[in-house]
């Protein structure tokens, strides 16, 4: 899922002292593939001008899944800022009356082509109606256009469409005798001279612009992103002390568990503005009487299970492996409903929630998980499924829900919430490098987050707040139960 960012730099006041200075910035992008900065590009050079307001804009691919991290060198002098543009689009509608007859045996095929207006006076098609059968009084479909592939951003720039011409100025007018056109065969002119008028009319039906927003405008805008992490602590891991288990980690060899969490959570990390993890295990005995818990604090407190950073969720997994009794069975719906609980206490668009489960494997609550997930696809929610080990992972795909929409009890998911991802896919596919592994990975998991993240909002008709300086907030967990229920 990629999204376009455009930066353009500024400057503040650049020190008196400094005169006469030429300002150039020049940006420099690095990907977590690689290990030296590369130059992206340079804005135009600013003569003896201490408050320089550069034209030139970079744009680039901005991508949720992946960490991309942007250098800003201004000559001669330290400063940057961005600039981010929202998109905007065009919905239109069209019919045509007493057109021309072109098929010989009966009326004619209609269809619209709109041509943009090139800066060197070509002309480029940008879109093509449907073709409307044996018809000289066509309606055509509404359409849907972004004002850039339209007009490139400028209102007042011409389309041809037919035989007639216009400007996006002119359609958002709105329908009425200024957007009711003649199209003109220049051909039948020439021909008949005063005796022809037109060849039929075209008008303007309905039309509206509005504003396209992006993942990066909400995270501009101040909402927050939460991640709460779901680890499976059942007895078909493996003992932790073999080296066979997936939960077994040494000095020399990091767990499956621990590489996922890592690779996904060094991602996340990046959007969650206070950095504090709620943190759950499921599938366990608890010291120190063995109960079995399916939803457990995973530092040991259930009033309070946040975890400082990926690092802190890492060290509060490590030790609770060396604590607890790996047990069973499978039950993702304990944990799913948990998060759903505080989403839905959040419908807003203030903050939004994502639980990673890291599983080993099958589903024994299926009934029961199908049911949550689709009670919580109507509210600000994802969920992640990274499956490590060799195990049947036919029900994650059924969760996942990108063949078929996931229902429970005749009701069908609001939307598609769930990426699931089988962590075997990605090892040994990069050679020995683990952080290739893991940036694969992440990329691969996190795709879908943008457009889950934006079907919800879009679908609540939440818009972005202005760009704000983001405050560090914490939701708080009262409690957690420490039994199987």
């Amino acid at each position: 899922m990629a999204e376009q960012a455009v930066f353009q730099p500024g400057t503040g006041a650049i020190p008196a002292t400094l005169v006469e200075l030429t300002v150039m910035v020049v940006m420099f992008t690095k990907d977590d593939r690689e290990t030296q900065w590369r130059e992206f590009g340079r804005t135009e050079v600013i003569w003896n001008n201490l408050n320089p307001d550069f034209v030139k804009k970079f744009v680039m691919q901005y991508c949720f899944e992946q960490s991309q991290k942007l250098k800003f060198e201004v000559y001669d002098i330290d400063s940057q800022s961005a600039d981010l543009s929202k998109h905007e689009q065009v919905i239109m509608q069209f019919r045509a009356h007493k057109l021309d007859k072109k098929d010989f045996f009966g009326k004619s095929d209609p269809f619209l082509t709109f041509y943009r207006a090139n800066e060197d006076n070509t002309f480029t098609v940008v879109h093509r109606t449907e073709v409307i059968k044996k018809t000289l009084n066509p309606t055509w479909k509404p359409m849907t256009l972004s004002v850039r592939a339209l007009c490139n951003g400028d209102y007042d720039r011409h389309d041809f469409i037919g035989d007639f011409t216009t400007s996006l100025r002119e359609l958002t007018r709105g329908p009425g005798q200024t957007n009711v056109y003649e199209c003109i065969n220049e051909k039948k002119r020439r021909k008949k001279g005063q005796k022809y008028q037109n060849s039929g009319t075209v008008e303007l039906m309905n039309v509206r612009v509005e504003k396209v927003y992006t993942f990066l405008d909400y995270v501009r805008g101040g909402t927050q992103m939460n991640c709460t992490i779901a680890i499976d602590f059942t007895a078909s891991n493996g003992d932790p002390k073999s080296p066979n288990s997936l939960h077994y980690s040494s000095p020399y060899h990091a767990s499956p568990y621990c590489n996922a969490l890592r690779a996904v959570g060094n991602i996340i990390k990046d959007y969650d503005s206070d950095q504090l993890f709620p943190a759950l295990g499921f599938g366990a005995r608890l010291p120190p009487n063995g109960v079995v818990s399916h939803e457990f604090a995973l530092n040991g407190n259930p009033q309070n299970p946040f975890c400082d950073g990926i690092e802190g969720v890492v060290s509060a997994y490590l030790k609770a492996i060396t604590s607890i009794q790996l047990y069973g069975p499978t039950n993702f719906a304990p944990c799913i409903n948990h998060v759903s609980k505080f989403a839905a206490a959040k419908p807003n668009g203030d903050e939004y929630f994502i639980l990673l489960i890291i599983t080993d494997g099958i589903i024994t609550d299926m009934p029961q998980t199908c049911e949550a997930i689709v009670n919580a696809a109507s509210l600000p929610m994802s969920i992640i499924i990274i499956g490590v080990g060799d195990a049947d992972f036919e029900a994650m795909e059924v969760l996942d829900g990108d063949d078929v929409r996931l229902s429970s009890r005749g009701r069908y998911a609001e939307r598609d919430i769930v990426q699931f991802v089988p962590y075997k896919e990605f090892m040994g596919r990069s050679g020995d490098n683990p952080a290739v592994v893991q940036a694969r990975l992440a990329r691969e998991v996190l795709e879908e987050i943008p457009d889950q993240f934006l079907s919800y909002m879009k679908s609540r008709n939440i818009k972005p707040r202005p760009p704000v300086q983001r405050q560090l907030t914490i939701s708080s967990i009262t409690s957690l139960p420490t039994s199987e229920q």
